[in-house]
């Protein structure tokens, strides 16, 4: 449930909704330069239609970016609600490891917010949410794909951010390997 509360900040904290599937270990990251969301992180604006999204994401900022497993990763976003969001809202959430998905659900906005501080109803306005969240040194190696389509209680599409991140197993160097013993 963890994974799906930091894929769900991530992306609210984007003005509402995220993905933060992008959050672990030594990574190399994989955006597309057309639809990436701005700031310093590995997300991107889904391909589809975002006329009628009720929230604009202007910007979000991971530190660190790439994500370090075993370290904090702190999320900061800011945009505008364009309209209220209402206790029903809902984000649609896939987490793949390569090919396997690992999380396909729906699930309660209002509940993935109020572990950023808010709680619906969130009114109209601008939205600046900064979250810090520990990333398991546990994370197995490999590519992880989030997709988050969010929604208001009437089906009105707010946002919709996807990542991809590739972890790989740390590396020595030279000058971190003391010993045969340390390989």
């Amino acid at each position: 449930m963890r994974l799906l509360s930091v894929a769900c900040i991530a992306a609210l904290s984007a003005g509402n909704l995220v993905s933060a599937g992008s959050w672990f270990g030594n990574s190399d990251v994989s955006v597309n330069e057309a639809h990436k969301v701005p700031g310093d992180s590995p997300l991107e604006f889904c391909d589809k239609d975002h006329a009628k999204d009720t929230v604009e994401i202007d910007r979000v900022d991971l530190l660190p970016n790439p994500p370090q497993s075993g370290t904090e990763l702190v999320i900061h976003a800011t945009g505008t609600v364009n309209e209220p969001v209402e206790e029903g809202a809902y984000v649609q959430l896939v987490v793949k490891y390569g090919l396997i998905r690992l999380i396909s659900t729906k699930a309660s906005l209002c509940e993935q917010v109020e572990n950023v501080d808010l709680k619906c109803p969130i009114e109209k306005g601008e939205l600046s949410i900064t979250k810090s969240v520990d990333i398991p040194k546990e994370v197995p190696p490999g590519t992880y794909n989030v997709f988050a389509d969010v929604y208001n209680a009437d089906g009105t599409p707010m946002t919709c951010l996807q990542a991809t991140v590739t972890f790989g197993i740390g590396k020595k160097t030279a000058e971190t390997v003391e010993s045969i013993e340390d390989l």
